[in-house]
């Protein structure tokens, strides 16, 4: 059944002596706000964790479709060739797939001459690309959920998502600690000639000793409607949201957890409430006896759940 109601949500999580999400532009230290030193998550990596998420779980959904359906496959995964995506489109519903459009050495073949060639790339019809961007969110979790851009290529049209988040912002500045580590193994005989059978290797990793991220997200009742995203998707969402990271360990992730998940439910498909005045009543502060805060029970958070607008409700899918 198709969403009717609007919501809005705020997502809280922490890390212990972890990088939440390491920068590849700054030799992977974890990001943060340059004039406030809040750390930073992205929405991307967010998104990554619920798709690896709901492939995990939902694995056999996709080997047993219902109905001949792959309705939780997930589009952009690892090794993932894109337009090789957009073609089961177009084979699944035996269309001709328009043709990409040639390159020489990398580069494209400018217009008119490609023109002249008869190299040109067909974007297919109207209907070719509705009928594929169609199958695509039905049978794509991400790209019903999320959106994407399918017309690199073989085009399968573009979806906006009705979900979105923000980038994920930590409660107060962190402290990004620099650590040496050492593997007592190297990767070639020539190292180890080097060091005189030492075999060493040095190496550096990066950690937040301890933080709390606050993200917001947002469902849009109208745009679901054009992805077909419906209740059983958003349960999976708020399972996702609720239970990524605890498939998501790793040595530089070994302790993030989601701590809770407020939603506010709105009434009406366009909302009954601005969602920056819902967020505002979700507050996140350390206790006044705490100097550095080491654990989520540092921190005291609040729901103002009084006077709530009309048609507003809340709800907290990670609590059992």
């Amino acid at each position: 059944m198709s969403l009717t109601n609007r919501y809005d949500f705020v997502l809280l999580f922490d890390v212990k002596d972890g990088n939440p999400n390491g920068d590849p532009d700054a030799g992977n230290l974890p990001r943060l706000d340059a004039e406030t030193g809040h750390g930073l998550v992205t929405d991307v990596s967010l998104k990554r964790k619920v798709r690896n998420y709901v492939g995990l779980v939902h694995d056999q959904a996709m080997i047993e479709p219902k109905d001949g359906e792959k309705r939780f496959e997930i589009y952009v995964r690892e090794k993932a060739i894109l337009n090789n995506q957009n073609q089961r489109a177009y084979s699944a519903l035996n269309l001709d797939a328009p043709k990409e459009e040639e390159a020489t050495e990398g580069v494209a073949v400018p217009e008119a001459k490609a023109k002249k060639a008869g190299k040109v790339k067909r974007k297919g019809s109207a209907d070719d690309v509705n009928q594929a961007r169609n199958w695509m969110c039905q049978n794509f979790y991400d790209v019903r959920t999320f959106g994407a851009v399918m017309s690199t290529g073989i085009n399968c049209g573009q979806v906006r998502g009705p979900v979105q988040l923000t980038f994920a912002r930590s409660a107060d500045p962190i402290v990004a600690l620099e650590h040496s580590i050492t593997r007592m193994a190297v990767a070639t005989e020539a190292e180890a000639e080097k060091q005189d059978g030492d075999n060493r290797t040095m190496g550096r990793k990066h950690t937040v000793p301890y933080g709390v991220y606050r993200s917001h997200g947002f469902v849009s009742a109208f745009l679901a409607e054009q992805t077909k995203f419906d209740e059983d998707d958003l349960k999976v969402l708020w399972e996702a949201l609720c239970g990524m990271f605890e498939h998501d360990r790793s040595a530089a992730r070994g302790e993030m957890a989601t701590r809770e998940l407020i939603v506010f439910k709105h009434e009406k498909p366009l909302g009954n409430a601005p969602a920056h005045e819902l967020f505002d009543r979700v507050k996140v502060s350390k206790k006044k006896d705490v100097d550095v805060a080491r654990d989520y029970s540092d921190y005291t958070v609040t729901v103002n759940d009084k006077d709530l607008p009309v048609g507003v409700t809340i709800l907290r899918p990670c609590h059992k």
